[in-house]
């Protein structure tokens, strides 16, 4: 463990080896599949247009609105993967065990748009046009990490956006009450819940390696975490919908995605912080505190709200 500050450049070649090892315990544990095999291609049939197919109606699927617009979130998101790819490029590189991990982790990636998007169109589950204008819009937006060039505090980052969109995914799954789609999304969140260890494991070896550094890293991630899909359009009446219906909520944020990550860190048993080091460490620490309580006043809210509904029903 050491309290001296190191560079972007100092970080990269001493995490190298972790990559390499990570990279080979990847490979051996990932699952090659298709996904071709997850669409059911005999339910499809033409859209209207030059084909002079049937229009779109929400009739043609029985899936919810809310499982509808939760599974376009989810596509969307899927779909800046030019611009993720982009930016860890740039951050790690193409060369050695850095770059072979870049390529696999876009190449798998690229699989979870290509199946869910053949998957909504073929069953018909949501509107094409506007699938094609929401991704159009998406993704002439592009995206930016909000860390930058910064090594530790986007190793920091992806170790909970993967886990949290696994949950997003998997719940999502369970939501459309569709066996396809929850088998199509378990398979995806499978692919996210390994690319979560690969990143974890990384920022666990930082955290030895440069732990005061890590630790602000960490704090200053928890504090102001954000998914990417947060500029799609329509995003925050989506997001409070998923909420509601369980897929992704601040407890589940809490309890399942960033608890877990920071115990396996074991960053409140942590020793040998330097001042700097304690001081990131009582922050996030109250933060936690504090979404504990958003959390409950999120469950009372949500349901209030459901005692009302079904009152109504």
């Amino acid at each position: 463990m050491t309290t001296s500050t190191m560079t972007q450049t100092q970080l990269l070649l001493e995490l190298e080896p972790v990559v390499a090892e990570n990279l080979n315990r990847h490979l051996s544990m990932a699952k090659d599949w298709f996904p071709h095999e997850y669409v059911p291609w005999s339910d499809g049939r033409n859209f209207d247009g030059i084909l002079d197919g049937d229009p779109w109606s929400p009739e043609d699927s029985p899936m919810s609105d809310v499982a509808r617009s939760s599974l376009i979130v989810n596509l969307l998101t899927e779909d800046n993967l030019p611009s993720y790819h982009h930016e860890i490029a740039s951050l790690f590189g193409r060369e050695a065990a850095w770059g072979e991990w870049v390529h696999r982790w876009t190449a798998e990636e690229g699989r979870h748009g290509i199946a869910i998007r053949d998957y909504l169109l073929t069953s018909r589950a949501v509107d094409p046009v506007q699938l094609e204008d929401l991704r159009m819009q998406h993704m002439s937006t592009g995206y930016t990490s909000a860390h930058g060039d910064d090594m530790l505090r986007s190793l920091a980052y992806v170790s909970f956006q993967e886990l949290a969109t696994r949950v997003s995914h998997r719940n999502t799954g369970k939501l459309t009450g569709d066996k396809v789609a929850d088998q199509l999304l378990a398979r995806v969140a499978a692919d996210e819940n390994l690319h979560m260890v690969f990143y974890r494991n990384l920022l666990g070896a930082a955290l030895e390696l440069a732990p005061n550094q890590a630790m602000r890293a960490i704090t200053e991630v928890v504090t102001t975490f954000q998914m990417p899909g947060t500029d799609i359009a329509g995003f925050q009446r989506k997001a409070v919908e998923m909420a509601i219906a369980g897929v992704y909520d601040i407890r589940l944020h809490r309890d399942d995605v960033v608890g877990p990550v920071l115990k396996y860190w074991k960053v409140f048993d942590l020793e040998g912080l330097d001042a700097e080091g304690e001081q990131a460490r009582t922050e996030l620490a109250d933060f936690m505190a504090e979404l504990e309580k958003q959390a409950l006043r999120f469950e009372d809210k949500r349901d209030a709200l459901k005692a009302r509904m079904a009152a109504r029903s």
